[in-house]
């Protein structure tokens, strides 16, 4: 491993941690150099492969990020993608009854595991794969067949059409893609490193995705986007924001997304995707909860102030992401696979550079047992 220096790259000390987790003084530990992207904590920054999410989101497609994560030409990776998605397709009489469990991401990790290596060995057949299942799950959980994938479409596209059953238009693919993008990579989080970890035994792909798909998994690392949803049900209007609010504070229970580990200021994921839904307002898109959404979220900020006025708990990227993916039309129950459709191009990223460090991760532990009879 690479000796620690003053530069993180995602990492930060003195991050605010949610009411449920307890830190266990390894955040900070640089662990890896890395040109993917950087989380800066502190100024609320995000940069993906040298560019600011902010101004990344807005023109890049899903495979022009996976082309500058991975070092390819956007054409090529477009055409491998499609490849990709049809190739999982014809694999799935041999996915078991991994589409038949009823938790989204146990689904995805079962169905990534059936993938053999020799037979995916590009980073675009392994995001191809993801995006197949993911969708094909969806469907299956509400009783509908899945939807064969179209090679000839935009990952994107495809995604959102696989996934409601319909050919989406022009700018709920721009909405797809936007998120998409805004996801892609952040920093050495902790499905990441799982990914790393397993990379850097010289071990295949798709058993390093498999590893960062079971650590996205946890709550404490893969979010709650749909609560959000359930919250804004529940709320249902924007005065009866705070007393709702203060009512979950009162009984013990977290406000769903808000505060986060790195970000001492609002999370710059947060306002992309709120952007990403204005696009759909002015094109015309309905975006039912996007007025309540802001009203709970001044309202928490608020409350959340009064309450803990020296820890910064605003908005992160769960609480519009559930805003955005309701409006695109994908099922809540979704949410969290179709974040990890997109985390898949950064973990990609990620194995292919620590597999070429040819170093092994192998961290130190303390004991703290018993010690032998004299």
């Amino acid at each position: 491993m690479p000796p620690e220096s003053p530069k993180s790259s995602g990492m930060n000390t003195s991050a605010p941690t949610p009411a449920n987790a307890k830190s266990t003084g390894l955040e900070g530990v640089v662990v890896a150099d890395t040109r993917l992207s950087d989380v800066d904590g502190e100024r609320g920054r995000l940069i993906i492969a040298g560019h600011d999410v902010e101004s990344l989101a807005t023109r890049a497609t899903f495979e022009g990020v996976c082309a500058l994560l991975w070092g390819r030409d956007d054409a090529a990776v477009r055409m491998a993608l499609g490849r990709g998605r049809a190739r999982a397709w014809s694999k799935r009489a041999g996915l078991g009854d991994a589409l038949e469990a009823t938790d989204g991401m146990e689904a995805l990790r079962a169905a990534t595991a059936h993938l053999r290596s020799s037979e995916f060995p590009d980073d675009a057949d392994i995001a191809g794969a993801v995006a197949v299942f993911a969708s094909a799950w969806a469907r299956r959980r509400e009783g509908l067949a899945p939807v064969a994938p179209d090679e000839r479409l935009g990952h994107a596209a495809d995604l959102l059409r696989m996934s409601v059953g319909r050919t989406p238009d022009p700018a709920r693919i721009a909405g797809v893609d936007a998120y998409l993008v805004t996801v892609s990579d952040h920093g050495m989080n902790a499905s990441t490193f799982a990914a790393r970890v397993v990379a850097s035994t010289a071990s295949d792909t798709v058993s390093a995705i498999v590893a960062a798909l079971g650590a996205l998994k946890g709550p404490l690392h893969g979010g709650a986007p749909g609560p959000v949803l359930d919250m804004l049900d529940a709320i249902a209007v924007p005065e009866g924001a705070a007393a709702w609010l203060e009512g979950e504070l009162n009984a013990g229970r977290r406000i769903m997304g808000m505060g986060h580990r790195v970000y001492r200021v609002r999370d710059p994921r947060a306002a992309v995707l709120e952007r990403a839904l204005l696009r759909l307002e002015q094109a015309g898109v309905s975006t039912p909860r996007v007025a309540l959404a802001r009203a709970v979220e001044q309202a928490a900020v608020g409350v959340l102030r009064a309450r803990h006025p020296t820890r910064p708990l605003l908005a992160n990227v769960e609480f519009y992401t559930a805003v955005l993916l309701d409006a695109l039309g994908f099922p809540r129950a979704l949410f969290t696979p179709i974040f990890a459709v997109a985390r898949t191009a950064g973990w990609c990223a990620h194995i292919a550079e620590q597999r070429a460090t040819g170093r092994l991760i192998r961290p130190a532990s303390r004991y703290t047992g018993a010690a032998p009879p004299a």
